[in-house]
């Protein structure tokens, strides 16, 4: 994925209450990583594939998965948010509802005042 689609994908799930933030496990790569009940963390999208897919990790080990969102190839950002936000992610392999949950209070922007200052203004 690259950052400023994963940026606004996180912006769109912390404006429906998902506590998300930008994922960048290597130079380059981008995903969003989704903090889950328990310690978990579920990090979307950054093997670099063309389709939509997870791990679960729990203190860096892998603990559960989502595998290859069927169709998510050609997802805009409203369907990776929609998809993302509908995982159940309680069972080792998680699955994707076929409809969000209501979103919840909107958490605020990740990086707060500085936000623009600490990525170099790369993006808008």
């Amino acid at each position: 994925m690259e950052e400023t689609r994963a940026r606004r994908v996180v912006d769109a799930l912390r404006g429906r209450g998902v506590d998300a933030r930008l994922a960048r496990p290597a130079t380059y790569r981008f995903g969003v990583a989704v903090a889950l009940p328990g310690g978990r963390e579920a990090v979307w999208d950054t093997d670099g594939t063309a389709g939509l897919e997870a791990q679960v990790l729990a203190d860096g080990v892998l603990v559960g998965f989502v595998p290859h969102v069927p169709g998510s190839e050609g997802f805009d950002e409203h369907e990776v948010v929609a998809a993302i936000a509908a995982t159940d992610y309680d069972r080792p392999v998680a699955t994707v509802a076929r409809t969000p949950p209501p979103p919840g209070p909107p958490l605020p922007p990740e990086g707060g005042l500085f936000r623009r200052f600490l990525d170099g203004f790369r993006y808008r």
